[in-house]
């Protein structure tokens, strides 16, 4: 495989992981998460938690496939303002997923870090 192949590759790769875990935990399985993310999370609210998880971790993978998808675009016509935009939708979507991510830990666990 060509470097360029892989470049596009690992990065839709990533985002379908991403997006199938964040499906996983929006079922209410959250067993992916570490554990200091879950540690105060009751039987009850693992439910609604793994659904904010779930759908910051959707999110994001989101970004990442549409930032794989930009840089093959921006291979097939060489222009490279294909990449800006997959890097702008990336880190605007980052920054949602983990904010929908971060206040669900904050709500359900008492905080980001549990130690």
């Amino acid at each position: 495989m060509t470097e360029e192949l892989m470049g596009i590759i690992t990065p839709l790769l990533v985002g379908v992981l991403l997006i199938v875990i964040g499906a996983v935990n929006m079922t209410g399985n959250i067993s992916s998460l570490h554990s200091y993310h879950r540690t105060n999370v009751t039987e009850e609210n693992r439910k609604p938690f793994g659904k904010r998880v779930g759908l910051g971790n959707i999110i994001i993978g989101i970004g990442v496939v549409a930032l794989s998808g930009a840089m093959y675009l921006t291979q097939r016509f060489e222009n490279d303002v294909f990449t800006f935009i997959g890097m702008a939708i990336m880190a605007v979507t980052l920054v949602i997923g983990l904010a929908i991510s971060f206040t669900a830990m904050k709500k359900y666990n008492g905080g980001i870090f549990r130690f």
